[in-house]
């Protein structure tokens, strides 16, 4: 058995179907993580190291569609999609969605074994021909491949939902975003318009970053508007 290092999350609430993929994976020395849910899932691909997802639609708290349409809103990983839903119509949609590739249950562990491979192929391209992108703004830089924030050269450490945000400042910098396209940006698009945890966050991250976290120099508050990074 060879082992790999990418690590699969599979994201089937059927403990049969699940137990299967698991079993699956572990013969081919494939690590995998398990959610049972779509808020889990959503969870696990923000806090752990997920290289492929491989995720069906009928979730018991929200629909898949949603959870590729969240993903897809910052990150760029391999979703394979496993359903029973075999309609053109349907599959289309996902794809459309985001999802790199579909397979219908019931399906065999051969099949399921060379898709997987497919994916993490492409994915391996696109890591390779991608030189890795350092955004800096005055002493502030994000390493957006490593996920690594440095403030005068040492490394901070932030929450998964700080990151996030600052990356996606800093790739706007100069530009103000709303309150409401940096709530769907992070939390997705049914989150809605409460911006209490907004605020935790970005007070949370201005600590870090900020000398003086009241006079902020490098996140600026557009009153009634948004946020600002400043330009580089």
């Amino acid at each position: 058995m060879h082992t790999h290092k990418e690590t699969i999350l599979v994201v089937e609430d059927d403990p049969k179907i699940r137990n299967f993929i698991c079993y699956t994976l572990k013969q081919e020395g494939y690590p995998f993580l398990t959610s049972s849910s779509g808020k889990d899932a959503l969870s696990t691909v923000v806090s752990q190291s997920v290289d492929l997802m491989l995720l069906d639609l009928g979730l018991p708290d929200i629909d898949g569609m949603e959870v590729i349409q969240t993903v897809r809103q910052w990150s760029e990983l391999p979703i394979l999609v496993v359903s029973a839903r075999d309609r053109d119509n349907e599959k289309a949609d996902a794809l459309d969605s985001g999802a790199d590739d579909y397979l219908t249950k019931p399906f065999s562990a051969t099949e399921l074994m060379a898709r997987i491979r497919v994916a993490l192929r492409h994915l391996q391209r696109v890591q390779k021909d991608q030189s890795p992108t350092v955004l800096t703004v005055g002493e502030l830089s994000i390493d957006l491949e490593k996920h690594l924030v440095y403030l005068h050269g040492t490394e901070l450490h932030v929450t998964p939902l700080e990151y996030n945000l600052l990356a996606l400042l800093m790739k706007n910098a100069g530009k103000v975003l709303t309150t409401q396209y940096i709530l769907n940006e992070l939390y997705g698009p049914r989150y809605g318009s409460d911006t209490q945890a907004l605020r935790a966050l970005m007070a949370g991250l201005r600590r870090k970053i900020e000398k003086e976290p009241a006079k902020p120099r490098y996140i600026l508050t557009e009153i009634g508007v948004g946020y600002r990074m400043i330009g580089e």
